[in-house]
């Protein structure tokens, strides 16, 4: 039987999961997004081992509970990608604890790699990202802002979580690229196109002075303040539905686009990694896939055999 529970109840405190946390915070050096990712997965997990399925504590868990968990998170039409990051929080935990001796058998070391799960990254066409481009009105101050941001994600491809936390001084207009803190706390240079650079140089002198600034954050909302993760998420969405794109656009489809544009066009798969701040080159190597299914598409649609 496949239990389903309530997305929206507070998490249980346990004291074995706040040490976890802990863990990855001091030890891993995780970085506080990543950390609540964790915290959410295992959340849900241990709601659904200790009030679902009533286990009394982490030594009754077995391998079967682990697949019943993950067949209800399917149920709950959870995609692949969350899917496989709650396996991963699930087989980190528990080897966290084996490592501390709170078990002596980790249950998860016979689990499928989640790798396997991951589907293709959803990009946009070059067409598509320059119809988004024209959706700002750039006759008023938020749309030179607003163009300013999808200009520097598309050219640069960095996270929405890094061009929120960017600073004034992070762009650099002479050498045509940022500074950006990616996963981990990691510090990256990114060239940018000099359409970004004008696009942002175009909002610090027309649009950022009008804002009160009260924040060093390169883009400011209306109360002077940095811009969240949240609130550009919601604006690539508005000119998404201003361009009348009908695709699921998330917060990565700028990032997807820009790397597989690169690949398409030639760019070699290492430099494709750096731009991205991948630490395994096999998470850039899934664009060559798409780059393979796209050349497929156009040979099926125009070869007289396709």
């Amino acid at each position: 039987m496949v239990l389903r529970l309530k997305n929206q109840e507070p998490p249980v405190p346990d004291p074995l999961l706040s040490d976890f946390l802990s863990y990855l915070s001091v030890e891993r050096g995780l970085a506080a997004n990543t950390l609540s990712a964790y915290g959410q997965d295992l959340a849900f997990y241990r709601r659904f081992l200790f009030e679902g399925l009533k286990l009394q504590g982490w030594k009754e868990v077995h391998r079967g509970h682990i697949l019943q968990f993950l067949m209800a998170e399917r149920k709950r039409s959870l995609d692949s990608s969350s899917l496989a990051r709650r396996l991963v929080s699930v087989k980190l935990f528990h080897r966290f604890l084996v490592k501390e001796r709170h078990l002596t058998e980790d249950v998860t070391s016979v689990l499928e790699s989640p790798k396997l799960w991951k589907k293709l990254p959803q990009f946009l066409t070059p067409q598509e990202v320059e119809r988004i481009l024209k959706g700002p009105d750039r006759s008023t101050p938020l749309g030179v802002r607003d163009y300013a941001i999808l200009e520097c994600l598309y050219s640069s491809g960095i996270r929405v979580s890094e061009i929120a936390g960017l600073k004034q001084q992070d762009f650099n207009f002479a050498g045509s690229f940022l500074k950006c803190i990616g996963k981990g706390s990691k510090e990256r240079v990114v060239p940018v196109g000099r359409a970004a650079c004008d696009a942002v140089g175009d909002y610090l002198e027309r649009t950022r002075p009008c804002q009160k600034p009260r924040s060093d954050h390169l883009f400011l909302g209306r109360g002077g303040k940095g811009l969240t993760r949240q609130m550009i998420w919601q604006l690539i969405k508005k000119y998404a539905r201003t361009a009348g794109i009908s695709k699921v656009i998330t917060p990565h489809t700028f990032r997807h686009s820009f790397a597989t544009h690169l690949l398409e066009r030639g760019a070699d798969l290492r430099v494709v990694q750096e731009l991205l701040g991948h630490a395994d080159i096999a998470t850039t190597q899934i664009y060559t896939h798409v780059s393979r299914d796209r050349l497929k598409s156009v040979h099926s649609a125009y070869h007289p055999r396709g």
